[in-house]
């Protein structure tokens, strides 16, 4: 059963999420810590910007939306539904250059 839902988060279910609906996610929900979109004036000095995630080499919107998906202690727990996490995967991805 694991496996499907580890394909399921791969490049289709990458393609199939809604950038934009991760901006707004983005901007309400994460924009207290990160810059999430040019334009804003302020967040934590001590976290990335999407833009600085977006360039990362290393960058895939699959192991972004999982690292999303799971708790770690830097960043607060919000209740992201696999779709919302893709979503927020998909618009950080739509940053880069």
């Amino acid at each position: 059963m694991l496996l499907p839902v580890a394909s399921s988060c791969g490049t289709s279910s990458a393609l199939a999420a809604d950038a934009g609906h991760g901006a707004d996610l983005a901007k309400r929900w994460c924009a207290s810590c990160h810059v999430v979109a040019s334009g804003q004036a302020q967040a934590s000095a001590d976290v990335p910007s999407f833009a600085s995630v977006a360039r990362r080499p290393d960058f895939s919107p699959e192991r972004l939306a999982l690292f999303l998906l799971d708790p770690h202690p830097k960043m607060p727990d919000f209740p992201l539904s696999r779709t919302e996490a893709g979503d927020i995967a998909a618009y950080i991805g739509s940053l880069r250059p």
